[in-house]
């Protein structure tokens, strides 16, 4: 289907027409090798460092602060590694709830190694308190990891008062900007952040390119072991046409800053549109400070899932939540910190638009969408209105012992035929048995308690006992 109404941009854009113009001839007809010496060569270096001026001019970097990756989670994973490398006494780690998945998952993979990590939470308008990032820092704090813009919901974070409390504590911050560069206007010669992540794709240029901003000074080492391509901190060839197009689309980026209204105004219109049309209809997320062309709206009381389906049968594109984990049809992680009800939740779709977007897409967008939430309310059980929250302290407890025991003890303990079993947890007493090898040796039980308590109390909390019988 090519004839669509695409208002899913936030999971990934049309590439431009100038984009693609200034990137073929790089597939065509300049396809040297930028690190040969011979002037064929030399013509495609140029132009490598011409467009990393052109990305380095839309952030307000200057050009040596930048590094050409394949996509936002190469970059959101080698800044990550760059900062607990540049500080390795230090081994606590903070970050939201409401990340892509590419922190997430990467600072849970950290939890497993022995990093600490601080997941802050959101309130029902997903927004920070800028009073917990500062009562989670400590002088152990390594890094400040978090996203610029939700890619869900578009509220925007108050990243610069944020970079500079992690200043205070000497912390390096990175932000995974993927969704708000070319949409906020950005300098970073005057910015309090460390390390930005973006993504071509993102912007109307090919998907396989990317970029990562650090900042001068920052000690930062070779994330992929090669050649000395990214002055060795990325090893390997470039993707010259990618890096071609990446920069094009930064240029054109820049000049469409100021004619952000437009997207703006459309977005606004089919918000207040669907609100006036269809009744027991919310936004989630504050309406302040968001970005321009994202709407993320509640149609309460039946399944996205639907919604979705009947939209893709009119040949539109929207999505109800990240493209990176919207296969698995859960409920979305952002929405569920925010603490949304579960017929909020069940029933949200986001629509997210781009300069491409025109006024009479969005009209056919409000013609159509009404009558699909008439019919799927007619037909479907209603969505019950329970209130979904992220798990308690207690939970999150819980949860972790339970990890360790199964990820970390019990393979250690099968070495020697051993196995353990989790059967209780009360507050701070642990109680587990102990089977197969450890039965025949009373002295081998305490010994293994005594560092199964020991690891607990270290990873988990020192008030913890741990009862093994």
């Amino acid at each position: 289907m090519t004839d669509c109404i695409y208002l899913d941009n936030n999971a990934t854009t049309k590439i431009d027409e100038e984009v693609i113009g200034a990137m073929m001839p790089y597939l065509t007809i300049y396809y040297g090798n930028p690190s040969s010496m011979h002037s064929f060569g030399g013509q495609v270096a140029k132009a490598v460092q011409k467009a990393r001026e052109q990305v380095a001019a839309l952030l307000g970097a200057e050009h040596s602060e930048i590094i050409f990756t394949s996509c936002g989670t190469e970059g959101d994973n080698a800044a990550i590694c760059a900062a607990l490398t540049a500080q390795p006494d230090k081994h606590h780690i903070i970050t939201t709830e409401v990340e892509h998945s590419a922190v997430l998952n990467f600072c849970k993979h950290l939890e497993k190694q022995g990093y600490s990590v601080t997941y802050l939470g959101v309130d029902s308008q997903g927004r920070l308190d800028l009073g917990e990032v500062q009562a989670a820092l400590t002088g152990n704090t390594a890094l400040v990891t978090m996203m610029y813009a939700n890619n869900e919901t578009g509220v925007i974070f108050p990243v610069e008062e944020v970079g500079k409390l992690a200043k205070e504590y000497g912390a390096l911050f990175h932000v995974d900007a993927v969704q708000a560069v070319g949409k906020v206007p950005m300098d970073m010669s005057k910015s309090s952040i460390d390390l930005l992540t973006l993504s071509g794709h993102k912007l109307h240029a090919p998907k396989g390119v990317g970029a990562l901003y650090a900042r001068k000074g920052i000690n930062f080492p070779a994330f992929m072991i090669g050649g000395h391509q990214e002055r060795g901190r990325r090893g390997g060839t470039e993707n010259v046409p990618g890096i071609i197009a990446l920069g094009k689309a930064c240029e054109l980026a820049q000049s469409h800053l100021e004619n952000l209204s437009h997207e703006r105004q459309l977005r606004d219109y089919l918000e207040t549109s669907l609100l006036t049309l269809i009744s027991d209809t919310v936004v989630n997320g504050t309406t302040e400070e968001r970005l321009a062309n994202t709407t993320n709206i509640a149609f309460k009381y039946v399944e996205g899932e639907g919604i979705l389906s009947s939209l893709n049968q009119y040949g539109i594109c929207a999505s109800a939540g990240s493209a990176c984990t919207s296969g698995s049809m859960e409920p979305s992680h952002v929405l569920k910190a925010m603490g949304l009800p579960n017929s909020v939740l069940q029933g949200s779709i986001r629509f997210s638009l781009s300069r491409y977007t025109t006024q009479e897409e969005i009209n056919r967008v409000i013609e159509i969408v009404p009558d699909i939430i008439s019919h799927l309310r007619s037909i479907t059980p209603r969505i019950e209105d329970e209130t979904t929250s992220s798990p308690t302290k207690e939970q999150e407890k819980a949860n972790l012992i339970q990890q360790i025991l199964e990820e970390e003890v019990k393979p250690f303990l099968a070495q020697d035929g051993g196995d353990i079993d989790l059967y209780d947890i009360e507050g701070d007493l642990v109680k587990v048995v102990l089977k197969g090898a450890c039965d025949a040796c009373p002295s081998s039980t305490a010994t293994l308690k005594l560092a199964i308590e020991a690891r607990l109390k270290d990873r988990v909390d020192p008030e913890l006992t741990v009862i093994a019988v």
